[in-house]
């Protein structure tokens, strides 16, 4: 199942056609996307049991060709936790040794934004990181790697857009400030469920300028996967329902590069995973 939040609506899309939940249920079911992904077992019995008729207007075809209907998925997450370095080569581009536990640090609510927003520049050490977003859908503490996914609501993809020249303005480097600025942590188009998935662990993931592969790698590659994740941030502290996991990024990124790039106004860059869709981000 693929739910996206249409012109502020929460929405089952499908290849053919979607349906806005709230008004097909009769407002059985809530009309944002965090008020259902608590309770996605139901909504698809729903769906599955009711087959109301569906809009063409909604397929996901469609909205992916007019991303600009689409908001983010998640909007009021009560957590956001991001995994630094878990792909080897990200690490050996960075020039720093494999971590022995997840290196984690958090991104603030107000840097949420859209598959097609757009991101204001703040310097011009701007970068780009794109990644599997896990969003919980049933909360825990103390939850094992075996069951973890069930505590796993779907996924997204994500940006999570870094200004390195303020992510280094101190030592340590700090991560949380420079990763959390305007429209620096779009996601979407949509949260997918697992289930929708061949190999939910073993993803492309790529993003793209003008055609130009910027990043391109597999989910497979993760240093600790999402069942790792949840089980390592669980013992630690509660997951909550609707709490985000960006779960890194693969090498590629702009400062890792000789001569280091970055992003300039009036760049586009693709972000896609398998699967899960794409979305288009203009930095002004």
């Amino acid at each position: 199942m693929k739910i996206a939040q249409v012109d502020g609506r929460a929405c089952i899309v499908t290849e053919h056609g979607g349906v806005d939940v709230a008004a097909a249920s009769d407002d059985r079911f809530g009309s944002t996307v965090d008020c259902l992904v608590g309770d996605l077992d139901a909504l698809q019995h729903w769906f599955t049991a009711e087959a109301p008729q569906l809009d063409r207007s909604l397929s996901a075809e469609e909205l992916l060709a007019d991303l600009d209907r689409l908001g983010p998925p998640i909007a009021s997450p009560p957590q956001i936790f991001a995994i630094g370095l878990n792909y080897e080569h990200h690490a050996a581009e960075a020039n720093l040794d494999l971590p022995d536990q997840p290196m984690v640090f958090t991104k603030w609510q107000s840097s949420l934004a859209g598959p097609s927003s757009t991101i204001p520049l703040s310097s011009d050490t701007v970068d780009w990181e794109v990644e599997l977003v896990a969003v919980i859908g049933a909360a825990g503490r103390n939850i094992s790697v075996d069951a973890a996914m069930g505590h796993v609501a779907g996924l997204c993809i994500g940006q999570d857009v870094s200004d390195r020249r303020l992510q280094m303005a101190s030592a340590p480097a700090q991560f949380s400030m420079a990763k959390s600025l305007e429209n620096f942590s779009p996601i979407g188009p949509w949260l997918t469920t697992c289930d929708e998935l061949r190999n939910p662990h073993d993803l492309a993931i790529a993003c793209h300028r003008d055609g130009h592969a910027l990043q391109e790698s597999r989910t497979s590659s993760m240093i600790f996967d999402v069942p790792t994740l949840v089980a390592y941030l669980s013992s630690k502290v509660e997951l909550r329902v609707g709490d985000l996991i960006f779960t890194g990024t693969p090498e590629g990124v702009g400062v890792g590069r000789r001569p280091r790039v970055f992003i300039e106004p009036g760049w586009q860059i693709e972000s896609s995973i398998e699967g899960l869709g794409r979305m288009r981000n203009q930095f002004v």
